[in-house]
């Protein structure tokens, strides 16, 4: 089945984490952002400076983040079909992060080199 592509032509921030984009489609979408904005990639979207570094990429025609969060511009134009999902999506990111963070940090640990007492005269 073929993939409908669409252009973000357009956008503008109209609330916090929330945007209405424009497409080439002549069709428009409000999105608020804040029930998904959990995990790796999208979590420091939370943050309003970074949210509001949104720009139109020129090549790929999307919404981009310069902390490299960006979305399908499929996605986008049919978010009401899209969002409970994306919602699920970020509560298991969200449920997921505390046991990636706890395992991170111990491996970090092991991977150090043993400390050595010096002896002091």
């Amino acid at each position: 089945m073929a993939h409908p592509v669409y252009r973000v032509t357009g956008f503008e921030i109209v609330g916090p984490q929330t945007l209405r984009v424009e497409f080439d489609d002549a069709t428009a979408q409000v999105i608020d952002f804040a029930g998904v904005l959990a995990g790796d990639v999208y979590g420091p979207l939370q943050d309003e400076q970074v949210f509001r570094g949104v720009e139109i990429d020129p090549e790929i025609h999307t919404l981009v983040w310069p902390c490299g969060a960006d979305f399908d511009p499929a996605v986008l134009h049919d978010w009401p079909a899209h969002a409970d999902e994306m919602r699920r999506l970020a509560r298991r990111w969200r449920a997921a992060a505390p046991l990636h963070r706890r395992a991170v940090h111990l491996s970090s640990k092991r991977m150090r080199p043993p400390r050595t007492k010096v002896a002091r005269g």
